[in-house]
């Protein structure tokens, strides 16, 4: 069985910004995986198979900052192991739209994520982050992370989410060395005139 969850902050006023980019990817893969989230707890849920193997899906479980106690509880019910678990989150760190898979670490700056590897005790899980850039010079993180997506952002984060379930599908099917290979690449843009680069 995999644990999947994608981190966010609930209700409709964060809904729509970028720290909630890991629960959107949550939404679309259960959108092509058929599984349907439901209220549970403090969290969106649903159980389906991917390929032969047991899936649960799992978004907001908490304030972000405090997503670990509630994650831990996962872990005791359904009797996992942190190699079963891969947590979905935004990345300030990649630019908008780029994804990278990491395999451990420490939490980089980001509380949700701190919050996870202090409630189980290890680094020692799978992340897939996805990119939303850097704030302007002068505005702190905390804001931006808490600040709507623009329309310009969407378009690019948009087709982001959909290669975020293929990345998930490939991790789960083929193995981690494997999706990295495929998935931490820049992609490639073209930009007017200059070609592709």
């Amino acid at each position: 069985m995999r644990l999947l969850v994608g981190l966010g902050n609930p209700g409709k006023a964060y809904a729509q910004t970028r720290h909630n980019v890991g629960m959107w990817a949550i939404e679309r893969a259960a959108a092509r995986w058929s599984i349907r989230l439901s209220p549970r707890g403090t969290a969106q849920r649903g159980s389906g198979q991917l390929g032969g193997e047991l899936i649960e899906l799992a978004g907001l479980l908490d304030w972000m900052n405090v997503t670990g106690p509630p994650l831990k509880g996962l872990f005791r019910e359904f009797e996992l192991t942190p190699n079963k678990l891969i947590v979905i989150h935004d990345d300030l760190d990649l630019e908008p739209g780029r994804l990278r898979i990491k395999l451990s670490g420490g939490h980089g700056g980001h509380n949700g994520i701190k919050s996870i590897i202090e409630a189980l005790g290890t680094p020692e899980f799978i992340r897939l982050k996805i990119g939303i850039g850097r704030p302007a010079p002068g505005q702190s993180s905390a804001d931006y992370v808490l600040e709507r997506v623009t329309q310009d952002e969407m378009a690019i984060i948009e087709p982001c989410l959909a290669r975020a379930v293929d990345a998930l599908e490939c991790l789960i099917h083929r193995g981690p060395d494997v999706a990295m290979n495929q998935f931490n690449i820049r992609e490639k843009v073209v930009d007017e005139g200059e070609g592709t680069t």
